[in-house]
């Protein structure tokens, strides 16, 4: 398995996020090949990329890193973890996990936090075996679009 960081916006990274996209839920809209290219552009987040068996492989997987400053710290966020339905219970998502742990770490940032749907239950497995912990406050989300 290779995860590495995608630095290049390409119809294979983009015909690769329609497909997975999909799989985080309906109401989930993949990136247009412009969007992509902002993502990859932008200096705080960083879109991880697995690919199986090796770096020739398909991609199997996504999750996109964000580490940013706020008044009180250094912060970190995962997003978007998807591992292809075809290929999930592989390691795959928990490799994607630790490399962006690592990254964090390696940022600077105190920590690293995640949300995830209660449904997921097999992520929501994954994460709490990876020390994550459950907190307990009101999520929040105000439309603009």
């Amino acid at each position: 398995m290779y995860i590495g960081i995608a630095s290049e916006a390409t119809q294979e990274l983009c015909e690769a996020l329609q497909r997975l996209i999909p799989q985080l839920g309906a109401h989930k809209a993949p990136p247009t090949l412009e969007d992509l290219k902002a993502l990859i552009r932008s200096e705080a987040s960083r879109l991880l990329v697995a690919r199986e068996p090796d770096e020739s492989g398909p991609i199997a997987g996504v999750l996109c890193l964000t580490v940013y400053r706020v008044p009180t710290g250094l912060r970190s966020i995962i997003e978007d973890v998807i591992v292809d339905e075809s290929r999930r219970g592989r390691g795959i998502g928990e490799a994607l996990m630790r490399r962006a742990i690592e990254m964090a770490r390696v940022s600077g940032a105190e920590g690293v936090s995640l949300t995830s749907n209660p449904s997921r239950e097999a992520a929501n497995r994954l994460y709490q075996s990876m020390g994550f912990e459950l907190r307990k406050t009101n999520p929040y989300f105000y439309r603009l679009k």
